[in-house]
């Protein structure tokens, strides 16, 4: 069930094992934390990636949380949750009491039940409301919040820890519209004291804080950075005390464990990334056999050692090693490179060859321009593709390919949960948020039929199936799945905790030494 299987392989030189830990004394000092991950919005309701989730885990609050390396959720901003009755159709909170917005007003069910309202109701095309599919409304009296959910759904209590279910004070967010600005109002171990776009977010400890975080941590200064070489530069030149997600895999493969002014954590992840391909009648690749023809043709051993110098593992199937339910489908369906049988299948199509199609990827994006360099050249060797290239700010690309202006684009997944689902509905099922165009009755079916077992291990059947039906259809090509590194200076402890693959950015584990 684990996101993470904890490989962790923490390099110290000279320092004893007591001072892993920061000191739970602390100090003012701010840490400053480099990242290439962007934020979309502050505003919950209108963000589902990495960067911004990152953040909302530090300044806001959900009913429940991940701990370390935990497989299930535990209470965060609710004092108790569970489902009521056997069904898996009801799901009921009792918030904490003694919870406060920055405004000094007091937090109750109303604002649980405003904010998930609103995540539906905005309806972004950039955020989260795919991921409550099965919600149907939620109630409110006093401090209880209930959920009533269409279908049986034992994933729900997952999708309320990740960042789509941080909790907004109603009374200065609109309902039916995203929030502007640079103010935020969560109750999270930080207070956000300053933003600037694309350049850094300024976090303090909020001392008034309750919930499963037990220590808030020094403060921090997250800076972001266009791109890997740009956060190469600041850590080389000690601008930052902390970078993560992500160093250049050239940096990356370079790293001396040796190095006594140094600490690196690396961890296996169940990041992804995969192709995704528009498979929309007004798309060149709308045609399966023509998206079967590109499967027979991605060489991931050579895309994992050209481009990203070891530092990632190739990948071929929907759900990553280590969770629950993976398989090798697309290596099963497509067990080596075929232009010849890829050849054979556009024929079959009838299409013109080579098949011309465009292929865009977010800048700054860790090595997506050297990635879609190597995807070209690998399908235009063949002779049966021509593919156009084009590079697009982060917030740019993802309006793209959300309003299917791109036939193909390769898009990083870091886990929303620890389980498996997370990388059925939200990816391949109807109105997902990768926004292919795809749908499949078979694929929807399995997705709701995993959701009935509370026993999650049950569903492992139901994934298998579902990742042989989408290596028959191709709505995306896996490429391949990340491992996890954090770098500190020797004086920062805590970077081990950082990031675990549950979906939570725990700042508040760093601390001077």
């Amino acid at each position: 069930m684990r996101i993470l299987l904890a490989l962790l392989v923490l390099a110290i030189v000279g320092v004893g094992g007591w001072k892993l830990l920061p000191s739970q004394d602390g100090t003012s000092k701010t840490i400053t934390v480099g990242t290439t991950d962007a934020v979309t919005s502050l505003d919950p309701a209108g963000a589902y990636d990495a960067g911004s989730w990152a953040l909302y885990s530090n300044v806001f609050q959900s009913l429940l949380t991940f701990e370390p390396d935990g497989a299930t959720p535990v209470p965060d901003a609710a004092k108790t949750c569970s489902f009521v009755g056997s069904g898996l159709n009801t799901y009921r909170c009792e918030l904490r009491t003694g919870l406060k917005f920055p405004s000094g007003r007091a937090m109750t069910a109303e604002d649980v039940k405003y904010s998930f309202d609103r995540v539906k109701k905005i309806n972004s095309d950039v955020g989260p409301a795919s991921l409550f599919s099965t919600l149907g409304s939620v109630d409110a009296d006093g401090m209880t919040v209930t959920f009533h959910l269409s279908a049986p759904d034992a994933t729900f209590p997952f999708k309320v820890a990740t960042g789509a279910g941080s909790i907004v004070d109603h009374t200065r967010y609109p309902l039916d519209a995203l929030r502007n600005g640079t103010e935020v109002d969560g109750t999270g171990p930080y207070h956000l004291t300053g933003y600037t776009k694309d350049k850094r977010a300024e976090l303090e400890p909020n001392h008034s804080y309750q919930g499963a975080v037990g220590h808030t941590g020094s403060p921090v200064e997250l800076r972001y950075y266009a791109d890997g070489s740009a956060l190469d530069a600041a850590w080389k030149n000690k601008q930052v005390d902390v970078a993560t997600r992500t160093l250049t895999p050239k940096v990356l493969s370079g790293l001396n464990p040796s190095d006594p002014d140094q600490r690196v954590s690396e961890s296996d992840s169940a990041e992804i990334r995969n192709l995704y391909l528009n498979t929309r009648a007004s798309s060149p690749l709308h045609d399966v056999r023509v998206r079967r023809a590109m499967a027979w043709l991605i060489n991931r051993e050579q895309l994992a050692t050209d481009v990203y110098a070891g530092t990632v593992d190739a990948l071929y199937s929907l759900v990553p090693a280590g969770i629950t339910g993976h398989t090798t489908a697309f290596f099963d369906a497509y067990p080596e490179q075929s232009a010849a049988k890829a050849r054979k299948l556009l024929t079959e199509a009838g299409v013109s060859i080579p098949v011309r199609f465009t292929y865009g990827y977010g800048e700054g994006r860790g090595s997506g321009a050297e990635e879609a360099a190597e995807i070209k050249r690998q399908l235009e060797a063949s002779g049966l593709f021509k593919v156009d290239v084009k590079g697009y700010e982060w917030t740019d690309f993802q309006k793209r390919y959300a309003a299917g202006k791109l036939d193909a684009y390769a898009v990083g997944w870091v886990a929303d949960y620890p389980d498996p689902d997370t990388f059925g509905g939200p990816l391949v099922g109807t109105g997902s948020s990768m926004n292919t165009g795809y749908t499949s009755k078979a694929v929807d079916d399995l997705v709701t039929d995993s959701r009935r077992y509370a026993d999650r291990s049950r569903a492992t059947a139901d994934f298998r199936s579902l990742q042989q039906q989408v290596a028959a259809d191709v709505p995306l090509i896996p490429l391949w799945q990340q491992k996890e590194y954090v770098v500190t200076t020797e004086d920062v402890g805590g970077g081990q905790y950082v990031n675990d693959g549950t979906g939570v950015f725990r700042l508040w584990k760093l601390g001077w030494i």
